[in-house]
């Protein structure tokens, strides 16, 4: 019997939507408004129609970076409201401070109070509404997955937090034997069932297939007989890639570099021509900001941080050449007497004002003069200290591989982890750098730049 599909709207899906009607229940929203109350500060006509172009450009910018599109954060009401509120601060401000593409401020100050409220009042009962009505349960994909036990539970955990509804509901152990650990997963274990039967009786809408061993030679047929019926049939490492945006590392190191082509990007001059023109021209801006600064963070050095105000070095950068970086220091003098060892969340050898550099990001300042000498780009995989990089290259299959390309000041693995200080840290920011250099390009890059500015809007450097 052919298979049904259940209507699932899938990550990139969920973001293109949400994006596309928090524009048009604005705009429409400010044109109603606009009728009704007769406020003329906004209107939609054929002479001003460039003022809902900026509008929402401006509303798609800042609600990115004040993570509306991140998925996990726009089914929580309480992170949407908070979100919804700045974001309208940050794009109504902006409005106001661009009269040469916006419309004149009016005389009547009240009209802005209006535009600010229908704005804001509008994203809230359309962010409820999405929540309530199409990030719930009806709309999740029920998966089963096939794979050992161990990869699973990566798989499970990993899958599930990047898509919430994505709802994998149990395994199948093609190896035999009970599943650990099974029901503290959430999961249940059908090894031993006819796979029909099991996609019947769960409701099963998709079956992710991981790397199957030779004792599974019965699972082939079955899973052919569920292909013929038009029932989806996906591999593991294709899927986690696609909705964790990460590189399954260990899992694919007999097919590492069949799986792992590097991003056309890497050769194509154009972007790179372009890429570096964007370096050195932030760079630049950023040693006029990092300057006009200097003094405040001087005065705080002071009194706060005594000792030298800046900090060198070694890191390994591009092909593995060594180069010094340069920050702010945020330790207390001689923090490591006994050699390198991994910085940790909450260090105790971070001073006081150091914590604070560290979390505004202002002690990344100086690195814009790495920038500007070619050592580091903007974006890229963090640079390691060689001690660290000879320990992780010996116990992280293809580490030396994030050495491909310049490392960067930010970069994907920055604005989609937390701080590492562990081998697992290592592994898990490594997946997330493998996957900037194959597929590094414009969107990818603005991307980062995006979750970035949320970095350090909310505070959150490490």
């Amino acid at each position: 019997m052919p298979h049904k599909n259940k209507m699932h709207f899938e990550i990139s899906e969920r973001k293109i939507f949400l994006r596309t009607f928090d524009i048009l229940w604005v705009l429409l929203a400010l044109y109603v408004v606009g009728i009704l109350f007769r406020v003329e500060y906004f209107n939609i006509e054929l002479g001003s129609w460039h003022w809902a172009i900026v509008l929402a450009i401006y509303l798609n910018l800042f609600c990115g970076i004040f993570e509306l599109y991140d998925l996990q954060k726009a089914s929580s009401y309480y992170r949407v409201l908070k979100n919804v509120v700045l974001a309208t601060w940050a794009v109504v401000l902006l409005y106001l401070m661009t009269p040469v593409f916006t419309p004149v401020l009016p005389d009547n100050r009240l009209q802005i109070l209006y535009f600010f409220l229908t704005i804001c009042f509008t994203l809230l009962l359309w962010r409820f509404s999405y929540i309530a009505l199409i990030s719930t349960p009806r709309f999740y994909r029920r998966v089963l997955i096939i794979g050992e036990p161990l990869e699973v539970e990566l798989v499970a955990l990993h899958l599930q937090r990047s898509d919430p509804n994505y709802n994998i509901v149990g395994l199948v152990n093609p190896g035999g034997g009970d599943v650990i650990n099974s029901e503290k997963l959430g999961l249940e274990d059908f090894s031993g069932t006819n796979l029909s039967e099991i996609v019947r009786e769960q409701n099963i809408d998709e079956i992710l297939i991981s790397d199957v061993s030779s004792t599974a030679e019965g699972f082939y047929s079955q899973v052919l007989i569920l292909l013929k019926n038009g029932f989806p049939v996906k591999d593991f490492n294709e899927v986690y890639e696609d909705k964790t945006h990460r590189i399954p590392v260990q899992h694919i190191e007999r097919n590492f570099y069949q799986f792992f082509p590097l991003s056309r990007s890497n050769d194509n001059k154009f972007y790179l021509f372009f890429h570096r023109l964007f370096d050195i021209l932030v760079s630049i801006i950023g040693i006029i900001i990092g300057a006009l600064l200097l003094p405040f963070i001087y005065f705080g050095n002071m009194i706060a941080n005594k000792g030298s105000l800046f900090y060198q070095q070694e890191r390994i950068g591009r092909s593995g050449e060594t180069f010094k970086i340069l920050k702010f220091r945020t330790m207390r003098y001689n923090a490591e007497p006994d050699g390198a060892v991994w910085a940790t969340k909450n260090d105790v050898r971070i001073t006081r004002f150091g914590k604070f550099l560290r979390r505004s990001r202002l002690d990344e300042f100086p690195q814009f003069y790495n920038i500007l000498k070619g050592e580091m780009s903007l974006i890229g995989p963090r640079p390691e200290r060689p001690v660290f990089v000879k320990e992780l290259s010996e116990l992280i299959p293809f580490y030396d591989t994030r050495h491909f390309i310049k490392p960067g000041l930010t970069g994907w693995a920055q604005v989609m982890t937390d701080y590492a200080d562990s081998h697992a840290d290592s592994l898990e920011k490594l997946q997330y750098d493998l996957y900037y250099i194959k597929h590094r390009n414009i969107f990818l890059d603005i991307t980062i730049l995006t979750k970035t500015l949320s970095t350090v809007i909310f505070f959150r450097g490490q």
